[in-house]
This record gives C-alpha cells, sequence and structure tokens, in this order.
C-alpha cells in the first residue's frame, strides 16, 4: 500500500511520508531516490519526533519545477511553500547527498525556520568545474538513463550506492526506489547537481552543521565530505563505519543513533 500523502502549495503540489509526533523533522532524499527511502527512521522515530520525507520536485507525486535548469534556491523555494502549507514555522533539516545541497540552499535563505541542519553524504555539485566536465557529467548522467530507463538504470546501478557487505534487505530498497525515478524530475535534478556549488550556501550559513558520510562511500567519498564541511562557519564531522553512500539505508541503526544524538542535541 503507498502510504504517500500529497498536499497543495501556493506553487505546486508536494507528495511526502509522515510519522510520529513532536519537534518537526525535514528528510529530503538523493537524486536516485524518494521519500519511501526514509521508511526506516520513519518507523523507528516517530516516537519522539514528527518525521516528515518528501518527494523533491519531479519525484513520486509531486510537481515538477517550471524549469528546464532549476537553481537550488528554487528547490529551497517550493520547500518553504512545502512547509507552510503544512503549518511548520520551524524544523529540524536532514538532506541526504542531493538533498544537502537544497537543505543548505535552504538553511541559507530561510535561517528563522531551521533548528539544525545534518547532511549526510553530502554532494558538493559541479557549479565551480570547468565547463567540459560540467557537459561531461551531464550527457554520461542522462544519456544513461535514457538508454536503460529507470527500472534497468537501478538493477545495473543500485549497489554502486552501497557498501560491499550490504545485506539483502538495504540492496532491494534501493533498487526498488531507484526503479520509480521519474525521467523528467531526474533531469531537472542532474540539472541542479551540475550548476551547484554547495560551498556557496555553505559558507553564508551561521548555525552548526553536522557532517555524516559512510566509511566505504564510492559515490561522495570522505575526503571530500571532510572537505565540504570545512566550508562552513561551524561544522563536527563524523564518520560511519563500513557504510556506502545511501548510509541510512544500509545501516539505519547507525545513521539513527547519530541522528538521534544530533537532535538531542539540538544542534
Amino acid at each position: 500500500m503507498d502510504d504517500r500523502k500529497s498536499i497543495s502549495t501556493a506553487d505546486g503540489t508536494i507528495s511526502y511520508r509522515e510519522a510520529g509526533q513532536g519537534d518537526q523533522v525535514i528528510l529530503l532524499h538523493g537524486i536516485g531516490s524518494s521519500s519511501a527511502s526514509w521508511k526506516t527512521q520513519l518507523e523507528k522515530l516517530g516516537d519522539r519526533w514528527k518525521l516528515i520525507a518528501w518527494d523533491a520536485p519531479g519525484y513520486g507525486n509531486s510537481d515538477a519545477l517550471p524549469y528546464s535548469k532549476p537553481a537550488a534556491s528554487q528547490y529551497a523555494a517550493r520547500l518553504a511553500h512545502f512547509l507552510d502549507a503544512k503549518e511548520i514555522s520551524s524544523c529540524h533539516v536532514v538532506g541526504h547527498s542531493l538533498g544537502a545541497i537544497i537543505a543548505c540552499s535552504f538553511v541559507r535563505s530561510f535561517s528563522n525556520r531551521v533548528e539544525s541542519l545534518m547532511i549526510a553524504s553530502p554532494a558538493g555539485g559541479y557549479g565551480s568545474a570547468p565547463e567540459d566536465i560540467q557537459n561531461e557529467r551531464r550527457v554520461a548522467r542522462i544519456q544513461l538513463l535514457e538508454k536503460l530507463g529507470p527500472e534497468r538504470l537501478a538493477q545495473e546501478r543500485h549497489s554502486f550506492l552501497l557498501s560491499e557487505n550490504a545485506g539483502k534487505v538495504a540492496r532491494e530498497r534501493v533498487r526498488n526506489v531507484m526503479a520509480q525515478i521519474r525521467p523528467a524530475g531526474y533531469r531537472q535534478a542532474v540539472e541542479l547537481l551540475i550548476e551547484s556549488d554547495i560551498k556557496h550556501d555553505a559558507s553564508e550559513i551561521s548555525l552548526p552543521v553536522f557532517v555524516v558520510v559512510g566509511e566505504a562511500d564510492k559515490v561522495t567519498p570522505l575526503e571530500e565530505c571532510r572537505k565540504i564541511a570545512t566550508y562552513f562557519k561551524k561544522s563536527n564531522f563524523q564518520i560511519l563505519p563500513d557504510i556506502g553512500h545511501a548510509c541510512y539505508v544500509e545501516d539505519p541503526i547507525c545513521f539513527n543513533t547519530v541522528l538521534i544524538r544530533h537532535l538531542e542535541s539540538g544542534a
């Protein structure tokens, strides 16, 4: 059964999943994912917090943004409209991979609405890369999707998001969620990745930021994430042992333990 809900905002519909009661925690997924990837967090942490996992524009049942090359600030604005529609004045924000770019843009623009920020396996974006590198990354991602389609893409690429020791449940979840991506939304997200530079927003964020990464991450490697942590004025950095890129799916016990500690600390 699909447990997604949908809500109309000032500039489009957003679908999402939610569970629990208490302080609001907003969960932002990455480029090959959706709200469904946060299933274990929704199930296990709802006794202490109200967790809300959105489907980014163009994912799940969420309306795409009306731009061919949307900026992080436009995703952040849609997130703000989503919170308005949900009557959420402030929240904790957790962003994974591409979701970290959206999270940082949101925090920079709407800092008065953010209680804390945690980013996991953050994507840095290619905004500062040479144009030929940007074009190479753009073409590679979009052509692979067009060649394979979502289901075959998920079949061939899901293991790259996990460590070699990832269990069957994690592998199935990552693969099944990736197989549901919508090509148009994915293409927009590729443009976001290519055009963004997380440093641009990170350097303007004043609140302490918690950065975590899986030790076995092949997508956003440990040292790249450590460097991203230095972009913030205040940050803490933690390595999650033996886990791949989809860290909160592969080892939810480890990830949830770290997330709980972060939320309890209030920063």
